[in-house]
Formats: C-alpha cells, sequence, structure tokens
C-alpha cells in the first residue's frame, strides 16, 4: 500500500492484508476500511478512533489519517481507495463536509457494505481485453456508490472548514512526502524551511503523529520499501537504498520490528502466496 502525499486521480487499491501502523498521509482518494479481524486505530488529528472486527470506517478526500495497531492478536482489514473517477455524484460532498465520526459500528453495518468490498477486491487485478475491462470500471464505480449510499446516512456530517495553507501538520505531511527520500532531511532543517521552531515541530510528532521525527521518517521510507519489495525484483539492498535509508542495520531493523521477519523472508512468503 503506496500511501504519503498521493495525488493519483484513477487508480484504484484495495487490499485486505494484515494492519500495521501506518504514519500521517493524505490523498485525493477516498478511502474505507473494514476491520476483519482484531481491533485497529483510525487517527484523524490528533484523535485516535477505535475500531472493532466487523466496523466500518471512512475517510473522506484530503484529510490527514494514520493506523496504530495495540492487539495482541493479529488484526486485518479491507483497505479500499476510491479515486474521484469512482465517486460520481457524490463526490462534491465528500470535498465540503466531513463526518463527525466516520466510523461505524459493526452492528449498523449495512451487508450491502462487506458485499461490495468483497466484489471489488474480487475483480482487482484481473487481466482481461478492452471491452471487459470498461465493464469493470462501470460495475467498480457502482460498487463505490452502494457502499457511499449504504454508510452516508449513518454519519453525521458538518461544513468541512477551507483547507488551511499554512497549517502545521498538513505542511509536515507534505513536506516529509517530498523529502523523506533525501539522506540530508533533519527536524532542524525542516523547521527552517517550514518557518517553524524545532519544538514546535517536536511537539506534533509526539502529540499528534505518536511518534518522534526518525520514527516518522522511517516509516515514510519503510513503506515505500515494502512497496517496492512486493512489486518488483530489485535486489533487498538496491530498494532499501532507494526508499531512503543508507543503513542496511537500521532498514533490517525498522523492517523486523513491524513485520516480525526479514525482508528476504517477507518476499519468500508473498511469493509463495502467503499473507
Amino acid at each position: 500500500m503506496h500511501f504519503f502525499y498521493e495525488l493519483k486521480e484513477d487508480q484504484m487499491e484495495i487490499y485486505e492484508k494484515v494492519s500495521v501502523h501506518y504514519p500521517p498521509h493524505i490523498h485525493k482518494s477516498l478511502e474505507c476500511i473494514y476491520v476483519t479481524g482484531g481491533t485497529l486505530e483510525l487517527g484523524i488529528g490528533e484523535t485516535l478512533l477505535h475500531m472493532e472486527t466487523g466496523d466500518f470506517g471512512i475517510v473522506f478526500p484530503n484529510v490527514i489519517h494514520h493506523y496504530q495497531v495495540f492487539c495482541s492478536e493479529e488484526s486485518r482489514a479491507f483497505y479500499f481507495l476510491a479515486p474521484p473517477s469512482l465517486t460520481g455524484t457524490y463526490t462534491d460532498r465528500l470535498l465540503t463536509w466531513q463526518p463527525e465520526n466516520p466510523v461505524i459500528p459493526a452492528g449498523s453495518v449495512h451487508p450491502d457494505i462487506p458485499y461490495a468490498l468483497h466484489r471489488l477486491f474480487e475483480s482487482a487485478g484481473k487481466t482481461c481485453d478492452s471491452q471487459s475491462r470498461a465493464a469493470a470500471s462501470v460495475l467498480c464505480q457502482a460498487f463505490t456508490q452502494i457502499i457511499l449510499a449504504r454508510s452516508l446516512p449513518y454519519l453525521r456530517l458538518q461544513k468541512r472548514a477551507e483547507q488551511p495553507g499554512h497549517d502545521i501538520v498538513y505542511d509536515i505531511v507534505v513536506y516529509m512526502a517530498g523529502h523523506f527520500i533525501d539522506e540530508d532531511i533533519s527536524l532542524t532543517k525542516m523547521a527552517e524551511d517550514l518557518g517553524y521552531s524545532p519544538f514546535a515541530l517536536s511537539r506534533v510528532f509526539s502529540r499528534t503523529f505518536h511518534t518522534n521525527f526518525n520514527g516518522y521518517l522511517n516509516d515514510l521510507r519503510l513503506n515505500l520499501a515494502v512497496n517496492l519489495l512486493e512489486n518488483s525484483e530489485e535486489t533487498i539492498t538496491g530498494l532499501a537504498m532507494e526508499a531512503g535509508f543508507t543503513s542496511m542495520r537500521t532498514f533490517n531493523r525498522v523492517f523486523g520490528e513491524r513485520y516480525r521477519m526479514s525482508p528476504r523472508e517477507y518476499r519468500k512468503r508473498r511469493k509463495s502466496g502467503c499473507k
């Protein structure tokens, strides 16, 4: 899952996988989360929203959000990213409103929502001729709008404040996304470039991102490295360097802390079809 500051307009992404910590990120896609096992914490700004198995969460476009996992058992979820091309007549509402609480508890989740997610998951990645792809696109749009039609009535929407041009959290996310591969990036350099004090930035990392600067930086680099690990044949050393890691010791340590296995074992398990 390749998050960070993404501006994809037409690419649908859907995964059913083990949930792990993902740092704050932002993109133009609608993002839906359906927990299929364990528990998950959905972070919106400084608020952490607890999600149990069967709960459904929805993150409107251009909203900074993140995930954390605190449960001891394995946590799994569907993650669905729908670009504006799939949200149709709902697009304006998604851009001008936002839910007070974006989580719908399991008992209130309409059965059409998990059904639509399963159908979208089945359709993802299938190779077919142009006529079949066109038909699949129509179905994907239909299932996306079914999800919205069945979820929005349960959400109390409020008018979204105009996107601030110099909000410190927004500035950090965008800056880090544009510079995290640069080995010279530092808290001091970012503070100088953005016009904030290092203390103000450190406070955001600890209070909002629930980590420090180095932890957030390593998370960004790790997410890119895992994406390359899953979708390329590049050597492990090569992809670690491409993601911004300057030390294989750091890469292996950060990878092991999240996945409890080595990058080589992770790639081997993915190729064999293990999740």
